[in-house]
């Protein structure tokens, strides 16, 4: 069944539930663990939109679409090449994505991101999506230039893990097929990115039965599954959009 959740703040609380249409239906108890509805509903106009889910850590793809690989001369990776993007850079949907204290130009990226649901460690691929509890949008902001500063040393954390450099939501869809989604990353409503998701290196249930075998994924944990072509930088003043059908639309500021 597909459902949207959604976490926010009604006057001083947090709350989950799932959207119907301009309103919410609040639950209760833990989101991945047998939630229980209530009689009771919010209006969205009424609520701040936090991020879904509140992660221990994400993961973000590198080289994980054909398309771009091809376009950058890459070959395919023979395991997902990954690196991590540290609780300082989440913000959530409507939130203002900040300028570096730097001159270099700063990327938009727009990726699905998978919600890790349960926990796992070295999960197979057949068992992968037990774990998987839906999926949402993600803008792995990024200053470029900065990754190789240093020919001695790769900086993707630091190029990545700036403030406010991982916007997700604004919602997490569950019930759907990933492979039949497209993501569009909009810059001031002009389309820059349109690609499907069926063009990964590596699937959905690959990554998490391939990563799990490294590290142990807890319930709220994010994968970002990289992105493909059309990644272009973003000036102060802009908006940037990465809309997936059939899970929302991720909007955010650049100042």
């Amino acid at each position: 069944m597909i459902a949207h959740w959604i976490r926010f703040q009604h006057l001083d609380t947090i709350r989950f539930g799932t959207l119907e249409g301009d309103k919410i239906r609040v639950f209760k108890g833990d989101m991945f663990d047998r939630p229980q509805r209530t009689d009771f509903a919010i209006r969205l106009a009424d609520v701040t939109v936090l991020t879904p889910v509140v992660p221990t850590k994400v993961l973000a793809l590198w080289n994980n679409f054909h398309a771009l690989g091809r376009k950058l001369g890459l070959a395919p990776p023979p395991e997902p090449l990954y690196l991590m993007k540290p609780p300082n850079a989440w913000l959530a949907p409507g939130g203002t994505i900040r300028k570096p204290r730097t001159d270099a130009k700063v990327a938009f990226e727009g990726e699905l991101a998978i919600v890790i649901g349960a926990t796992c460690s070295g999960v197979s691929v057949e068992h992968a999506p037990d774990h998987i509890f839906g999926y949402t949008c993600a803008n792995d902001v990024t200053v470029g230039e900065i990754i190789a500063r240093d020919p001695t040393f790769p900086q993707w954390v630091r190029a990545k893990g700036f403030d406010t450099f991982c916007p997700f939501g604004p919602v997490i869809a569950t019930g759907i097929d990933p492979a039949m989604l497209v993501v569009r990353t909009l810059l001031n409503g002009e389309v820059r990115q349109d690609y499907p998701v069926n063009d990964m290196v590596f699937s959905a249930a690959e990554l998490v039965s391939m990563i799990s075998r490294d590290m142990t994924l807890a319930p709220g944990d994010l994968i970002l599954c990289g992105t493909s072509v059309g990644v272009g930088s973003m000036r102060p003043g802009s908006t940037i959009e990465v809309e997936i059908d059939g899970i929302g639309k991720l909007s955010n500021r650049f100042e």
